[in-house]
């Protein structure tokens, strides 16, 4: 059974929206075929156990009321509870929100944490409200999800346009029942003492990176297109391992340096001035011939898609690391692979924030309190096992390390329903 095809539609007609749901239904269409998973379970798995689209009205400054569209799917729920991150984007909708969210289910099994997979957020463009407006519109939310989320039924974690205060506005919402519940998201200020979910998916990024490359990090250069928050953080851990960031990206424009930039001077810049373009100790460099460099390793960790059937021929980084959800298509894998490109897996390479999100819900459920220090052993002996799990599954039957991680999460998540007799 085949439960889509990529849509051959071209790009411009398309939703990005729909292509990345495709793209998500192809691969897991690709394991089930490996896993000989039967017509029944394979549709169990391709389908969300709930999903939610809701209206949030609020009410702007000048007076004006406006409805933006708000949306929460949970994916599967066999190994536990819901678990995924909230994005405020103007490109959110129902397609790409059950995207993320089976992402999320995979991920989750592939690194053997007791989650399920979801995703949420709000079609809206954060930079165009203020404070006040944005405030008002997640509290509203809030209470459109309500039902669905809790500790033990769907934790809310950021995402794009949703940081520390987004989720102080969730769990405060939440508590408005009565009583204080702080498992009911991650990510928020306090939480953790790791210094940051959007660190932690930067560190384990860059475990899983070394992991991948051959030999030693000491001089191998490295392309990261998107210098936000997940994208810095992976650069600077990378750079202190010994590799060498020679190029990075950003909506402002990109810049590179071949003796490799500094990269603490490089975010202060950003910081300051809004983003990286105009960097005096860089080379302005044009936005779309970063993926194409010559470089060690391409870390894609930009919303958008940055490999597709068109330039994947071009691209001559050995390594691609994704920091992003779904940057390279399904073409573009196949034509890196015949090309000897490895491509480290979405659901591999940046899974240390879902890791640590977990670890933060763990203390949070037992009111205890770990060290960095521990919380960080943790986070790396998860990603090293898992890499090395993806690894031996990749030689043992000759494929590549997205496949090999695709049979692992979705056999997990099909054997958990088959234990609880869900596909009988």
């Amino acid at each position: 059974m085949t439960l889509t095809v990529p849509s051959t539609t071209p790009a411009t007609i398309v939703p990005p929206g729909r292509q990345a749901l495709d793209s998500a239904l192809f691969r897991l269409d690709e394991a089930a075929g490996r896993l000989g998973l039967d017509d029944g379970l394979r549709t169990m798995l391709a389908t969300p156990r709930r999903s939610l689209s809701v209206s949030v009205p609020v009410r702007r400054e000048n007076g004006r009321m406006e409805v933006v569209q708000g949306f929460r799917v949970q994916h599967n729920t066999a190994r536990g509870p819901a678990m995924g991150g909230i994005r405020f984007h103007p490109g959110t909708d129902i397609d790409r929100t059950t995207a993320l969210a089976m992402a999320m289910t995979w991920r989750c099994a592939l690194v053997g944490i007791p989650y399920g997979g979801a995703a949420g957020g709000l079609r809206v463009a954060p930079a165009e409200l203020t404070g006040r407006e944005l405030e008002r519109l997640t509290r509203r939310y809030v209470g459109e999800i309500l039902p669905v989320i809790g500790p033990e039924k769907d934790i809310p974690s950021p995402d794009a346009g949703a940081d520390e205060r987004a989720m102080a506005w969730i769990l405060d919402g939440y508590s408005a029942g009565g009583y204080p519940a702080p498992g009911t998201v991650t990510g928020m200020a306090g939480g953790l003492a790791t210094g940051g979910r959007a660190d932690a998916t930067g560190r384990g990024l860059a475990i899983a990176t070394l992991k991948a490359l051959p030999g030693s990090p000491e001089g191998r250069t490295v392309a990261v297109q998107g210098f936000g928050r997940v994208g810095a953080s992976a650069a600077r851990h990378l750079a202190s391992a010994g590799c060498r960031v020679v190029a990075v990206s950003d909506g402002t424009g990109a810049v590179a340096d071949a003796s490799g930039l500094d990269v603490d001077a490089l975010l202060a810049w950003a910081e300051e001035s809004g983003g990286v373009r105009g960097h005096r100790r860089a080379d302005a460099l044009p936005p779309e011939d970063l993926p194409e460099l010559d470089v060690d390793v391409f870390v894609p960790a930009a919303p958008e898609v940055a490999i597709t059937a068109e330039n994947a021929p071009r691209i001559r980084a050995r390594l691609v690391v994704e920091a992003a959800n779904g940057p390279v298509t399904p073409e573009a894998d196949a034509i890196l692979a015949d090309a000897g490109t490895v491509v480290v897996p979405d659901i591999l390479a940046n899974a240390g924030g879902v890791i640590v999100s977990y670890l933060e819900w763990v203390q949070n459920l037992q009111a205890c309190s770990w060290s960095a220090h521990e919380t960080g052993a943790r986070l790396r002996r998860l990603m090293a096992e898992t890499v090395a799990a993806i690894s031996a599954v990749s030689a043992e039957h000759g494929i590549t390390l997205r496949q090999a991680a695709y049979m692992i999460g979705v056999g997990r998540v099909a054997e958990a329903h088959r234990l609880r007799g869900l596909c009988s």
